[in-house]
């Protein structure tokens, strides 16, 4: 029996969509670049590493994301540009780098004195109308939110004794400028605008007296602990939001099932970045005390409250600089006021 050339092609074309299609419904379908706020080899960018992984492999190979380190393509301070522009795909990133174009993004990054643990700032994000909030300020420009995370609540880092509000006036001390410098210059702090990678230096040289850099385990690791022995901890003031954002025409083109694979998977990232840097921490205290010649300062619900009171006053002026401010400040207040946190 001879069969047609006609019958032979479709004989071989069916042939070959059999054989392959295990090989479509694994295909790759979105490659996704990222690029993170995080140093390569920081415990943050491992665990971002690890997630990009995790990406993966739910997704059966339909999703790969390549996570990239600070300044890798663009600027810290450019990625949100970058994302419109299609020059990468996303960033983990703290959301309070974009305040120069609103006011209201560096409240809701980092609304100083708001959270005491990273729970609180997730749940605010997930079920009180902070994704909502933070999609409503992103899609102007060409984003869209997944979801946040947070290497959890910053500790503080002083050469002197502090054991409350009152022990902040005239500490000569570095702040990261917005928010974080608003905030300390009302409690009487006098802060300045250092680079993180001087703050062994000035803090050595007696240039400052304190200083806002990052959580415990960190600073123990920079060595910030050697010239300045009275750390505060747990912190009383920081806990930056990171926010995970791809372009959002790309995220609209994505089928259903690989967007809640990623909306999940960050909330998983969110739980890993919580508990592994928290343990960290841990150590970190532990050791300190082991060793000696630190003396940890913890302050009391009653001076963690002052400082909060402080806070939300500045909350108030910033919320009057845009209209998208507002609604931030509105939307945090009701949720801090009904789960009686304020």
């Amino acid at each position: 029996m001879t069969l047609s050339f006609k019958t032979l092609a479709g004989t071989a074309l069916a042939a070959s969509l059999m054989m392959a299609s295990p090989l479509i419904a694994n295909a790759q379908e979105f490659t996704l670049k990222v690029q993170s706020s995080d140093a390569a080899g920081v415990p943050n960018f491992v665990l971002e590493q690890e997630w990009a992984e995790r990406v993966g492999k739910m997704s059966g190979g339909r999703i790969s994301v390549e996570m990239l380190p600070v300044n890798s393509v663009v600027e810290h301070a450019e990625t949100q540009d970058a994302i419109a522009a299609g020059i990468i795909d996303g960033h983990i990133t703290d959301t309070s780098y974009f305040t120069g174009k609103d006011p209201a993004f560096g409240l809701i990054a980092n609304p100083v004195g708001a959270w005491s643990a990273p729970s609180e700032m997730l749940r605010f994000v997930e079920y009180g109308g902070g994704k909502e909030l933070m999609n409503e300020l992103l899609q102007p420009y060409g984003l869209h939110f997944i979801g946040a995370v947070t290497p959890g609540l910053e500790a503080f880092v002083s050469s002197k004794p502090l054991d409350g509000v009152a022990d902040l006036k005239g500490l000569k001390m570095r702040a990261p400028e917005g928010m974080v410098q608003e905030v300390f210059a009302a409690a009487g702090a006098s802060p300045v605008n250092i680079p993180q990678s001087e703050v062994f230096t000035s803090l050595d040289k007696k240039v400052i007296d304190a200083a806002d850099a990052t959580v415990f385990s960190t600073n123990q690791a920079m060595g910030l602990h050697d010239v300045a022995k009275h750390p505060v901890y747990p912190g009383f003031h920081s806990m930056p939001m990171l926010e995970v954002s791809v372009n959002k025409a790309k995220w609209d083109s994505m089928p259903e099932d690989l967007q809640t694979i990623l909306e999940v998977s960050v909330r998983d990232l969110a739980r890993d970045m919580d508990a592994q840097l928290a343990m960290k921490d841990m150590e970190a205290v532990a050791k300190a005390r082991a060793e000696g010649g630190v003396t940890i300062h913890n302050w009391s619900a009653e001076e963690r409250n002052k400082f909060r009171k402080i806070a939300t006053s500045q909350w108030e002026k910033v919320a009057a600089r845009s209209e998208n401010a507002q609604k931030v400040y509105d939307t945090l207040v009701k949720y801090l006021t009904e789960q009686g946190m304020i």
